[in-house]
């Protein structure tokens, strides 16, 4: 969660209840459970590990005072690291989803080129996979342990299609990798 809020201020700073509203519009009725408390935990750990800095900003007269949230140097290298990182299938959907909405949002990244990374990642762990379940000496038990692996990362690469068509569909200059 702390890289996602990182990423949603990467465009902009924000108080807390903009990002609550961003990040329920990227997750759409998944976002509806979100704990409101959640964001403010998230900026105050942000703000103690040194990632995003904050100012008191004059309310609305039907409004209090707020704080709003910026990035620091340090704030914008982990958001950049963040976004570097493939380590498949670490990540939940909704996490790498995040990932793409924040990346797009702020222009910090090609969303297209991101799900790429992604998928050549998931497309090594699947060859791995499918070598050691060739392996016939393997115990069969442990060979269904593979079987679901290999399962599980098929329908990964699925979703990544899926995902891709969106981006590239969002961004008509994008085109598929490698036509």
């Amino acid at each position: 969660m702390q890289d996602v809020v990182l990423a949603m201020l990467a465009k902009e700073p924000a108080h807390g209840y903009e990002l609550r509203s961003r990040l329920r519009a990227a997750l759409g009725s998944l976002g509806e459970a979100m704990n409101a408390g959640q964001i403010y935990v998230t900026l105050t750990r942000l703000g103690k590990a040194g990632l995003v800095t904050s100012q008191r900003a004059d309310g609305l007269p039907d409004r209090p005072e707020r704080r709003v949230y910026t990035l620091t140097p340090e704030g914008q290298q982990r958001v950049a690291a963040w976004l570097a990182e493939v380590n498949w299938p670490k990540p939940d959907l909704a996490e790498f989803h995040l990932k793409l909405v924040a990346a797009a949002t702020a222009r910090l990244a090609d969303p297209v080129a991101l799900v790429d990374a992604q998928r050549r990642e998931v497309l090594r762990r699947l060859r791995d996979a499918q070598r050691a379940a060739l392996d016939r000496s393997m115990d069969p038990v442990a060979g269904l342990l593979l079987e679901g692996v290999v399962l599980r990362l098929r329908a990964d690469l699925q979703w990544l299609e899926a995902c891709e068509r969106l981006w590239a569909e969002l961004d008509p200059t994008k085109r598929k990798a490698g036509t």
